[in-house]
């Protein structure tokens, strides 16, 4: 199964589209481009998951990897679109503590503008 990852900005908040699945095959790929949005200085980071039909443990390691680096520049990581089997594996391992995770892309859009 492919990773594509397309990135787009809106009102300075970098959204990344995420399709396919998060694995052992693919976190290298998903690494690459939060790092890449890191090295950009795109801090205000919305994950979309409307097609993301798997995220594995290594996926999460890899946001856990950036998420200091993000907060300590005044951004945020949040995610929106997730479905039910994508939310539970976040829910389970108690990265819904640590993540905001909206229903929809402009909901979590909004979360990004009232907070600055």
């Amino acid at each position: 199964m492919e990773l594509e990852i397309l990135k787009e900005k809106k009102d300075g908040i970098t959204i990344m589209n995420i399709k396919g699945a998060i694995n052992a095959h693919t976190v290298n790929e998903f690494e690459k481009a939060l790092e890449q949005c890191l090295e950009n200085r795109e801090f205000k980071l919305l994950i979309n998951c409307k097609e993301l039909d798997y995220i594995s443990s290594a996926g999460l390691g890899a946001l856990m990897g950036v998420i200091e680096t993000v907060k300590t520049n005044g951004g945020d990581i949040k995610l929106c679109n997730t479905s039910n089997s994508v939310y539970r594996v976040f829910d389970i391992l108690g990265f819904t503590e640590l993540f905001q995770i909206f229903n929809s892309l402009e909901e979590g859009l909004k979360a990004f503008n009232k907070n600055g």
